[in-house]
């Protein structure tokens, strides 16, 4: 077992969710990265965020929760993204995803480049490149050796089967829900209806050595190291799913690249992911005592 440390990098969108009359601090990567950090990595998040009140409230939140925001960049011309979010009786949110914001338009710089080359993962989205600025920044990173994790999140119409492609490309690890899985297997072509069959379907289009599919309450599936692990989720009382997927992936990445046994990287963040459903907002404080505690009344 590795004591090394983790360095993660998430690049892309750093905003507020609005739902109703409150907003709290949202994105996905940003999601990915402090779920990762508050598990022991040492995480860095590179984007953008408008020179005005909201970009500060943001920054100063991510900095008290611990993640650098060196890279994190002010635009004088775009304001913080925002994001209005409502719930549907399953509690399962749909998003209204405000452009342009500054996220979408994230340059790199040295210090940002560095960080990249330097770290052991990289997570990015595939939402961020609705706006060629920051897609390209993306692509500029995805030609580094880093290690790359794609997390899937299809926000309509913010996305085409050609990009999501290329994206897979570079990945070494993806991550889909069982819908997108369907889904994008289907626009390609796929003759196959198994999630298991798509999975391996996935994997002989691109380079990705681990993907992983989440079910919602009925968990997920994880292809590593040619060998397929499952779990079968656990029950709580759901809050809102707002940044559940998210907390699920920073954990089960935090895990598996500190060599942690893929079974058992896969309960954790299945707990993970469930309780951040039974939560309010996407980055809920969570002790492992509670991850671990869920784990074992299953």
């Amino acid at each position: 077992m590795s004591n090394k440390q983790l360095k993660a990098v998430a690049f892309g969108e750093v905003l507020y969710d609005i739902f109703g009359d409150e907003k709290r601090i949202g994105g996905a990567p940003l999601n990915v990265a402090l779920r990762m950090k508050a598990l022991g990595a040492e995480t860095n998040m590179i984007s953008c965020v408008g020179n005005d009140e909201n970009g500060d409230a943001i920054i100063n939140e991510i900095k008290k929760l611990g993640l650098q925001t060196d890279t994190i960049l002010k635009s004088d011309d775009f304001p913080t993204g925002l994001v209005n979010v409502t719930l549907d009786e399953s509690k399962s949110a749909a998003y209204e995803i405000l452009y342009p914001s500054a996220w979408d338009k994230i340059v790199l710089n040295e210090e940002a480049r560095d960080l990249v080359v330097n770290s052991d993962v990289l997570i990015y989205g595939s939402l961020v490149c609705r706006d060629e600025v920051s897609r390209q920044a993306l692509e500029e990173l995805l030609n580094t050796h880093t290690y790359k994790v794609f997390d899937v999140n299809l926000r309509k119409p913010h996305y085409d089967y050609e990009l999501l492609l290329e994206l897979m490309q570079f990945a070494n690890f993806i991550k889909f829900n069982d819908e997108e899985l369907a889904e994008i297997s289907a626009a390609l072509d796929s003759p196959y209806t198994t999630l298991e069959e798509n999975i391996n379907f996935i994997c002989s289009l691109t380079n990705a050595t681990a993907i992983c599919v989440t079910r919602g309450k009925d968990g997920a599936v994880l292809l590593w190291d040619k060998r397929l692990y499952e779990n079968k989720g656990y029950t709580v009382k759901v809050d809102d799913t707002v940044g559940a997927g998210d907390s699920f992936l920073g954990a089960l990445v935090t895990f598996l690249l500190t060599d942690k046994e893929p079974q058992d990287a896969l309960n954790f963040a299945c707990a993970t992911g469930a309780l951040v459903a039974g939560s309010a907002g996407a980055n809920p404080e969570i002790s492992k005592i509670a991850i671990e505690n869920l784990i074992n009344q299953n």
